[in-house]
């Protein structure tokens, strides 16, 4: 067990845990693409003046990641490409949602190809735009459903799922 003792110029041990909190959540916000969990949780830090707390456990965690995953000699020539190859402007999270084939995954159920529904699933580092796409495809395709077998659906779905859920019942 490692024993610390708090210098006079540092952090308390709980604002410490909570700024790792909150470089954890803009981490994987960012990892993610998650532009809107990204802009939240920046707009709380700028509003604290915390971003020097939580920019010091970023760059924490990036050093402690690369010294983990690399030798020591290879470490900094990491660190230098990751450098060489930041974007000028970083000013926004890129999103993947681009990236996301829900055309592809349809096609692949309606196939029945299931390697290629689990590649596409597995190639998509977060599911939140591929389930959002695919929600927004089935509601597209809502309309085009024969008269009553929408309710058959939902009936059957209500059957299988309502007991454990509690689905409330409309009308």
């Amino acid at each position: 067990m490692v024993v610390t003792r708090e210098l006079a110029d540092e952090l308390p041990m709980e604002q410490v845990t909570e700024a790792k909190a909150r470089a954890a959540t803009l981490l994987l916000a960012f990892r993610h693409g998650n532009q809107l969990a990204f802009d939240h949780e920046l707009e709380l830090l700028l509003a604290e003046n915390a971003e020097g707390e939580v920019t010091t456990l970023l760059a924490w965690i990036a050093a402690e990641a690369v010294r983990k995953a690399y030798a020591p000699q290879v470490a900094d020539r990491v660190l230098r490409a990751l450098a060489r190859r930041a974007p000028e402007n970083t000013s926004e999270v890129d999103t993947e949602e681009e990236l996301v084939g829900v055309a592809e995954l349809l096609e692949a159920v309606d196939a029945g190809d299931v390697a290629t529904v689990r590649a596409l699933v597995a190639a998509t580092p977060d599911t939140t735009f591929l389930l959002g796409g695919l929600l927004q495809a089935v509601a597209m395709m809502l309309p085009f459903l024969p008269e009553g077998e929408l309710t058959e659906i939902v009936t059957e779905l209500r059957h299988r799922h309502g007991a454990r859920t509690g689905i409330p019942r409309q009308g």
